[in-house]
């Protein structure tokens, strides 16, 4: 009996090991949460419900109905939803919104990249002009959007009078196929520092040995910039790509300030399009709009955060 005990005593692993001989995997126990922590998140819950997450799910409620914001109401199924995918106004503003989007966030990354670049150099006064450039992003964007519809409506078109430029004369807001032009300047001046800012992050971040030793291997400065600086900042740009695109699905302040979504309806965006809807009694065919915006905005997240999943952007 005892030799029986004493061989199976042996072929027990010890403790502490695994039966190959291999140290047991360390479970460590999930960490816990202290209380005052829910205390401190408690009133940004609440806050976030009472502000965002109730009057969304009201919203999507009456996108059901016929409601005009007040009064009584009706059931209409998904009617509004319907006649939304057939209704050209409404795939204008898509259109206009995602098109401007695409354009506005390709023109901002490329002019805050090349800005970053250069006041990342060996240039004087770096602090000071990183103060100028960074001025717009604290000014009101109805503000900056009036003061150049001032700008194209009569500076500009007087300039060009006075230069004999005949396409300068009138104003861009006026024309119809150039009007975006000029919504798409406004928002990238406006824009251009928040992205300048992460650049410089990024740029400040790459080990200047790097570029030392590319000039020892005969790297001139665009093949350092293309071959070095590029590949190190990328998952800055990813950044600036992603808060951009959705920051400018979401324009209104501007547009409102330079075109009000004219001429006629080619620069209107979605959320113009939604709010105008409310105020004029559309209540419930334009919840039924930003609804469907909604979800779109959501597939797009899903999109962005698996191809940028697995990256370390900072």
């Amino acid at each position: 009996m005892s030799v029986l005990t004493t061989s199976t005593s042996s072929k027990r692993p010890a403790s502490g090991h695994s039966a190959q001989g291999n140290p047991a995997p360390n479970r460590r126990r999930p960490r816990k949460v202290e209380p005052i922590f829910y205390l401190f998140l408690l009133p940004s819950l609440v806050l976030f419900t009472l502000a965002i997450t109730v009057p969304g799910v009201v919203g999507i409620f009456f996108s059901f109905t016929d409601s005009i914001g007040i009064g009584d109401w009706e059931f209409v199924g998904l009617t509004n939803y319907i006649a939304i995918f057939s209704d050209p106004a409404i795939l204008q503003s898509y259109l206009f919104t995602f098109g401007f989007s695409i354009v506005t966030v390709i023109v901002v990354n490329v002019i805050a990249f090349l800005l970053a670049v250069g006041l990342t150099s060996r240039v004087r006064m770096k602090s000071a002009l990183r103060t100028v450039f960074v001025i717009p992003m604290v000014v009101s964007g109805i503000i900056i959007a009036y003061v150049f519809n001032f700008l194209f409506s009569n500076s500009l078109p007087a300039l060009g009078a006075a230069a004999g430029i005949p396409w300068l004369e009138g104003s861009l807001l006026a024309n119809p196929d150039l009007a975006w032009v000029a919504v798409v300047l406004v928002t990238a001046w406006q824009a251009v520092p928040g992205s300048l800012l992460i650049y410089i992050a990024g740029l400040v971040a790459v080990p200047g040995d790097v570029y030392e030793a590319a000039e020892l291997d005969g790297a001139g400065k665009v093949q350092q910039l293309l071959k070095i600086t590029l590949p190190l900042v990328a998952g800055y740009v990813v950044i600036n790509v992603i808060l951009g695109f959705k920051g400018f699905l979401n324009a209104y302040d501007i547009i409102v300030g330079l075109t009000n979504g004219g001429p006629g309806t080619s620069t209107r965006s979605i959320a113009m399009t939604v709010i105008t809807g409310f105020n004029g009694g559309d209540y419930a065919y334009q919840m039924a709009n930003a609804t469907i915006f909604f979800l779109v905005a959501i597939i797009i997240s899903l999109v962005q955060l698996s191809l940028t999943r697995g990256r370390n952007a900072l």
